[in-house]
């Protein structure tokens, strides 16, 4: 599965491990559609696949190269480097273009999946009445859990492991967002905002040869819970990635039906104009975190109006998100004529 690659190539896998990264940290959006829509998404999973019994006998006996050439390493090395420099930049910045340009991170992400539902429909049997019917069935699991309400943060690491399992969803299962689902079950703050800023104070302290966080019992307590969830999201993505193996192998154009159906019921949690609604006590007052964050409840839904002219941006936007899920397209196009 190893493949020669030209400089450009893994130039490229770096951006889309970029891109996954970003789109993972975003609650409604899947990286799995990325790798899906880029033209990756099967040499992503098979390669994951590789992480098994027969690869461990390889490490154990320290030959290192052979480990590396089975897993595909080059491949997954290339995408796993975007992703964390991801985390450490393009997250941030999409943090703070969240808080202030709301309305049209949204509207980009929904153009995405827009383009993408058009990208892995145009080329599949839609008048197969078998397709048609896991298509509704995977546009009712999306809708049926986009409208599920939070729970409230728990931060027991045998939990936050079981999350780290359940949360890299996203990465392996088009349409899927597991930051959404992080929401859902209450720890998205805790775990992809409050913990990865932990490690990246973390590491500016260890630059500066400073030791003094091992008594800050708030960021020790942020680490050991990043592990957890860390060591959760590891044995989630090769548990995943065997069964949707197998399943791909087997069963591919239900699956991809299923998919479909995903991305699509995806749309409600996307949907860019909408108002947070967080929760509250008997008294009216907004409940809040351990780390003091507002308790996100869910989102209260709307139509825009066409009088203002920030509608008109959105749109634009829109457009555009469906432009750059072509333009991947267009460049996943060899990619996937390599893989054939």
């Amino acid at each position: 599965m190893q493949q020669t690659r030209t400089f450009r190539d893994k130039l490229f896998l770096v951006l889309k491990g970029l891109a996954m990264g970003a789109a993972n940290k975003v609650p409604g959006v899947s990286g799995g559609v990325v790798a899906f829509v880029a033209g990756f998404y099967e040499e992503f999973i098979h390669s994951l696949q590789r992480i098994n019994y027969n690869s461990f006998l390889l490490l154990l006996k320290g030959k290192f190269r052979s480990f590396y050439h089975y897993v595909n390493g080059k491949f997954l090395g290339l995408l796993i480097l975007g992703m964390v420099i991801s985390y450490f930049s393009v997250s941030k910045i999409l943090d703070y273009l969240i808080v202030h340009y709301e309305l049209y991170v949204w509207s980009t992400f929904f153009g995405m999946i827009i383009g993408s539902i058009y990208f892995i429909a145009k080329d599949f049997n839609l008048k197969s009445s078998k397709n048609i019917l896991f298509i509704v069935l995977g546009m009712i699991a999306g809708i049926g859990i986009s409208l599920l309400e939070p729970a409230t943060e728990n931060d027991n690491l045998w939990f936050v492991f079981i999350c780290g399992i359940i949360g890299v969803s996203g990465m392996t299962l088009p349409g899927l967002s597991g930051s959404f689902i992080l929401i859902l079950i209450g720890n998205y703050v805790l775990l992809l905002v409050d913990s990865v800023n932990a490690l990246f104070d973390t590491l500016t302290d260890l630059m500066r040869l400073d030791f003094s966080f091992t008594n800050d019992p708030a960021r020790v307590r942020l680490l050991q819970v990043l592990t957890s969830f860390t060591a959760g999201s590891v044995v989630g993505l090769v548990t995943l990635s065997h069964i949707l193996g197998f399943v791909l192998n087997h069963y591919k154009n239900i699956t991809y039906a299923i998919i479909i159906g995903f991305i699509t019921g995806s749309l409600g949690v996307v949907w860019p104009w909408k108002e947070k609604i967080f929760k509250t006590d008997m008294a009216g007052e907004i409940l809040k975190d351990a780390n003091g964050n507002q308790v996100l409840d869910n989102y209260d839904r709307y139509w825009p109006s066409l009088s203002d002219s920030s509608t008109y941006l959105a749109l634009i936007f829109i457009i555009m998100g469906i432009s750059i899920v072509l333009g991947l397209e267009r460049y996943g196009r060899p990619s996937k004529e390599k893989q054939a």
